[in-house]
Parts: structure tokens; sequence; C-alpha cells
């Protein structure tokens, strides 16, 4: 999948456009945030990066929720050889999305069996998916570690799957070689987030940039 495929213009062409490509942007981050949170509380692993963060923490005398801002602020450097724009969205990523996750761990009870735990994991894997499609279609720029993968798809040419699941695996690796606790669950997100998030994103996309054009046409009438 080449990068025009994936992104939309970056300029508004109507009010009603940036209107609506706004809240896609926040229903995005807030699903994306409940998705978090259910795969936190199904029990069965965490994600690759949390992996990463805890075995970062484990080998330093940092905690786990400097590292992880620590993790951010690398790959947000990361973005300056691929040359990728930091947006609105960007910001609202690190604003929103740990709420969200937060007001998801505060409503949802802990799983009685790992019967219930696994497939709350696996439709928090698909919500999560779903919502980073529709988060980044909305072009107000990706969070960190989004960007890190749309940056290398652009640079590289490769399908969004492949560099989403090689960099989901090599932090995985790096994060177990430290010591991070892995699950099946942190298995099932390493493999799959990758392809599912190849199947949402140039699909919603392709939604919102015919929408966009039917709203530019009007603007031109």
């Amino acid at each position: 999948m080449q990068l025009r495929s994936v992104f939309l213009p970056v300029a508004s062409t109507s009010r009603r456009d940036l209107i609506e490509r706004l809240v896609q942007l926040l229903i995005g981050l807030f699903l994306y945030g409940v998705a978090l949170g259910l795969m936190v509380r199904a029990g069965i692993g965490v994600s690759p990066w949390d992996v990463l963060a805890v075995g970062v923490a484990g080998k330093t005398v940092l905690g786990y929720g400097i590292v992880t801002n620590l993790v951010a602020v690398v790959v947000l450097l990361l973005w300056i050889p691929l040359r990728q724009r930091v947006g609105v969205g960007t910001l609202f990523n690190a604003l929103l999305v740990g709420p969200s996750a937060d007001l998801t761990l505060a409503l949802i009870p802990v799983p009685s069996s790992v019967w219930v735990g696994a497939p709350m994991f696996l439709f928090g894997l698909v919500l999560l998916s779903f919502a980073t499609g529709l988060y980044i279609a909305a072009d107000f720029g990706p969070g960190p570690r989004d960007g890190l993968m749309t940056g290398l798809v652009r640079i590289t040419g490769w399908r969004v799957w492949i560099v989403r699941t090689l960099i989901e695996g090599s932090v995985l690796v790096i994060g177990f070689l430290l010591g991070g606790p892995v699950g099946v669950g942190t298995v099932l997100f390493a493999l799959g987030v990758g392809p599912l998030i190849g199947l949402f994103l140039p699909r919603i996309t392709r939604r919102r940039e015919e929408r966009s054009r039917r709203l530019a046409a009007v603007v031109a009438r």
C-alpha cells in the first residue's frame, strides 16, 4: 500500500469537512482508550509496548509510567528522519486515550475466568484496530507509535500490516529479553494488530476521502 492511499490531503475542504474529521478523531481516540482498557482488564497479557516498558523499568530505577512516557518521546524522535508531521491528533492522543482507558477500567469488572477474559481481549484488539483507522484517517496526525508505523509505510512502500507486525514483533522481543511479562494476549496482539489495522485503515480512509470530495464539490458549486 502506498502512502497516498493511506492519508487524506492535509488541507480541509470546508468547515463541514473539518468538523466531521474532528468528530471522527475524537471518537477514534475515545474508542482506542476503551480498547486498551478492555485488553488490560482481560488479564491474559499486556501489549508489546507495555512488555517493553515493564522490562526497561525492571532494569532501571525508573517507574513504569515514566518509562512509558520516555518510550513515547524516543518514538517521536524517530519521526525526525521519517519526516512525520506532528498534528492536533498527536496532542489529543496524549490527552484523551489515557482517561478513556482509565474510565473503562473503572466501569468494567475483572472477568470471572479466562473464558470471559479471552473474548474481551479479542474484542478489544479488534476495536483498537478499528479505532486506529478512524483517528488516523481523520488526518489530524497520528500518535507516537502509529506515526512510526505510517512513516515507515511511506518510506518503505510496504503494506501496513507488514510494517505494524514488524514493529510490534521487534518491541516484543526486546521487552521479553529485558524481562518484561509476556502472555497469550501479548502474542495475539503482536501478530493480530498489524493485519487488523491493514484491514480497517484503507477502507475507512477511502470512505473519508469520498466524503471529503463530496463536501468539496458542494462548496465549489
